[in-house]
């Protein structure tokens, strides 16, 4: 085997590994918006986020919420 087809091959794996790493993370729930939105209902129902969140921090908004 020469060896720039064991290096490509070394490097398509390594690429192969964090696409495959990554898939489940960040682009499964981007291409299921509404499947998360409605999980984040049932986990976060009956939360109050002033009990949680400190006083004066700036509250991050729903990524999946759609913008008005």
């Amino acid at each position: 085997m020469s060896r720039n087809l064991r290096i490509t091959l070394i490097f398509g794996g390594f690429v192969t590994a964090v696409t495959a790493a990554f898939y489940p993370i960040f682009f499964h729930p981007l291409s299921h918006k509404e499947e998360y939105r409605e999980i984040q209902k049932i986990n976060r129902a009956g939360i109050n986020q002033a009990d949680i969140q400190p006083a004066g921090v700036k509250v991050w908004s729903d990524p999946f919420k759609p913008k008005s």
